[in-house]
């Protein structure tokens, strides 16, 4: 008799393409996993957060998913969490507030602090210079040759955290995480692009992306994070 294993992945809902990213994971998730049962629920407090076996933080507004972090009282549990080891994705805005330094950071700004990178936001300019272009993931994810990466306003790391000499050698103003977990697998560069910019890292259970999968009509992204993050760690 097989047993069923009840799975949630948790988007958090506080502001960006959180919608988007639930519907990836039920197109990506809905044929190929009879052992599961997943379920994606948009998270907005503590008690569903609890539930969570993984979470996706979308992109959207750095700042602005900071702020009503620490407004509705999300900040704590989510810097928790992140010491918990349990797999996360930040896309775009979500890689920002993953990160442990930014770049050009905004006063009151706060980070989680999972990943060892430092990061610069609005790295391809304004919203006028948003961009598409097919790239090749298959040096992570097999077989994906032309994925359509999707950048808008996207952040790049600029430094995973061994190579920082400190902030008196960047001129943008520079926000550090205040939590206090050491993340310690190594930082793992994903994809660069041709001019050097890196727009994908990984660091063990968390996952760095500067563009938006979701935004596009590809589900493979987001069945690889199931497959390679969330039901691995099961």
């Amino acid at each position: 008799m097989t047993i069923t294993r009840n799975v949630t992945v948790g988007v958090l809902a506080l502001q960006g393409a959180f919608i988007e990213h639930i519907k990836h994971f039920e197109g990506a998730t809905k044929s190929g996993y009879s052992d599961y049962e997943f379920s994606f629920i948009e998270i907005r407090t503590e008690e569903q957060l609890e539930k969570c076996h993984g979470l996706v933080i979308p992109g959207g507004e750095s700042t602005a998913i900071s702020l009503i972090a620490q407004r509705t009282n999300l900040l704590g549990p989510l810097m928790r969490y992140v010491k918990s080891e349990k797999p996360i994705w930040g896309t775009c805005a979500g890689l920002i507030f993953l990160s442990t330094q930014v770049e050009n950071g905004k006063p009151g700004q706060q980070l989680l602090g999972g990943m060892n990178i430092q990061v610069k936001r609005n790295a391809f300019g304004r919203q006028l210079q948003s961009f598409q272009s097919d790239l090749d993931f298959s040096s992570f994810i097999p077989l994906v040759y032309d994925f359509p990466t999707i950048f808008i306003r996207a952040p790049v790391i600029t430094s995973v955290l061994s190579d920082i000499n400190g902030p008196e050698d960047v001129n943008d103003f520079i926000i550090h995480t205040k939590n206090d977990y050491e993340n310690k697998a190594p930082v793992q560069i994903l994809h660069q692009l041709d001019n050097g910019l890196i727009v994908a890292v990984r660091q063990g259970s968390k996952l760095g992306t500067s563009f938006h999968p979701e935004l596009s009509d590809d589900y493979r992204f987001h069945k690889w994070f199931i497959d390679e993050f969330i039901v691995k760690a099961l």
